[in-house]
């Protein structure tokens, strides 16, 4: 089917455009009138265009990003309290997106919305843009007339993810650029240096020590059997990769990476902190405990974390309480189960988790900023073992050979 682009203007007069697909000229304008967009222009694209749309869409480049639900979020908290039709709302915001995917994804939300359906379902139609958990909050905001709030809720709840994640990616960005470059480094070496000093202490028939010939017998496998390298690297990743991608994978990974060294010990509390905040959201909006837990096991994005998430809900449906079952669970420290016992008392659950994602996110941002400290001395000792096994390993034989010649004259 052939892809048209198109210009046109709102009901309320606003620009809008985008593609869509198409028997032909008329039946895409029927389609735009039928969204509401009175056309201006309309131009069938070239197949090549057509192709350039699919290798982005390949690589992900029609996603839609956190930041894009964010101010979706913001606009549509500020639509829904004034008061102004959803239809009409999602249609105007619709129109000023550059975002063709997205564009696509609210017009298609807007007609479902005029063929008599509601939002979280015409929502739930796109799971790839809007997840359980988001559906699940507007279904709430429905039902209880709240709908301003719930997504004043959800852009905050994003927000405050969206900057743990950059903040967890900026602090560990330094210390992998420094392993990649110590890879090209020892790459560097044992194809183009150490070779022209073996070939010279091969000249002299000089007695080398152990380090020398470990370097020489590692540089002679990069050199020569750089093919078997390659393809016994790549079968590893490939094994790791399809390992992980197992449901026992995913769970191993997720628990061996909350006990990595420096960094495990943050990734549990960031996803604490996740939890809590996503938990106290969804109590906030009226979501029953049950199906509270189990959309808060979806959105923990670690499927260990995930396991004990649904331990505490089973525990729950027994007839057991919330401390005891996190009790159970051995997921939070025990100032943070005194907070949930607190509010299990008190009735203010919601409030006391969120002040446990606040705990936590402190700590997170505190340990951040120590990060690069504690990572650094780390890298210069393996730094300086690599630099110290090569010095030894090239001087020491050079050391021996001028001994040699200066002893015979």
């Amino acid at each position: 089917m052939p892809t048209f682009e198109y210009q046109g203007r709102s009901a309320q007069g606003q620009l809008a455009k985008g593609q869509m697909d198409a028997p032909n000229t008329d039946a895409a304008a029927s389609a735009l009138l039928e969204q509401g967009i009175t056309p201006v222009n309309i131009r069938q694209l070239a197949a090549t265009s057509k192709t350039n749309v699919d290798i982005s869409a390949l690589l992900g480049g029609n996603k839609v990003k956190i930041i894009d639900l964010i101010m979706f979020c913001r606009q549509m908290y500020t639509i829904t309290k004034s008061g102004i039709p959803l239809v009409r709302g999602i249609r105007g915001l619709a129109a000023g997106l550059k975002h063709l995917e997205f564009q696509r994804v609210l017009n298609d939300v807007a007609q479902r919305l005029e063929g008599g359906s509601a939002l979280s379902p015409a929502m739930g139609k796109h799971p790839k843009v809007f997840n359980n958990l988001f559906v699940s909050m507007i279904n709430v905001g429905e039902s209880t007339g709240s709908l301003d709030q719930v997504f004043s809720q959800m852009a905050f709840y994003m927000e405050r993810d969206e900057e743990t994640r950059k903040s967890i990616k900026s602090a560990t960005r330094y210390p992998t650029f420094v392993i990649i470059a110590l890879a090209i480094a020892v790459t560097v070496v044992n194809v183009a240096v150490i070779p022209k000093f073996a070939d010279m202490f091969k000249q002299f028939n000089a007695e080398l020590p152990l380090v020398t010939k470990i370097l020489i017998g590692t540089s002679h496998v990069f050199v020569n059997y750089w093919w078997a390298l390659l393809v016994v690297l790549g079968a590893t990743v490939s094994g790791i990769w399809y390992y992980l991608s197992t449901p026992q994978g995913a769970i191993f990974w997720g628990q061996k990476k909350l006990r990595l060294p420096v960094i495990g010990s943050i990734i549990d509390r960031a996803s604490m902190a996740r939890y809590a905040r996503s938990f106290s959201l969804m109590l906030r909006a009226g979501v029953p405990l049950n199906q509270a837990l189990t959309l808060c096991a979806r959105a923990i994005d670690n499927p260990y974390l995930a396991m004990k998430i649904e331990r505490i809900r089973r525990g729950i449906e027994r007839g057991d309480s919330l401390l005891r079952t996190h009790v159970q669970a051995e997921m939070l420290t025990p100032l943070v189960l005194q907070m949930i016992a607190v509010g299990e008392e008190s009735g203010k659950v919601e409030e006391l988790l969120a002040e446990v994602a606040d705990f936590y996110e402190r700590e997170v941002d505190y340990d951040l900023k120590k990060l690069s400290d504690s990572i650094e001395p780390i890298l210069i000792i393996f730094m300086a073992g690599f630099v110290t096994v090569l010095a030894l390993g090239i001087f020491l034989p050079m050391w021996d050979m001028y001994n040699v010649q200066k002893g015979a004259m």
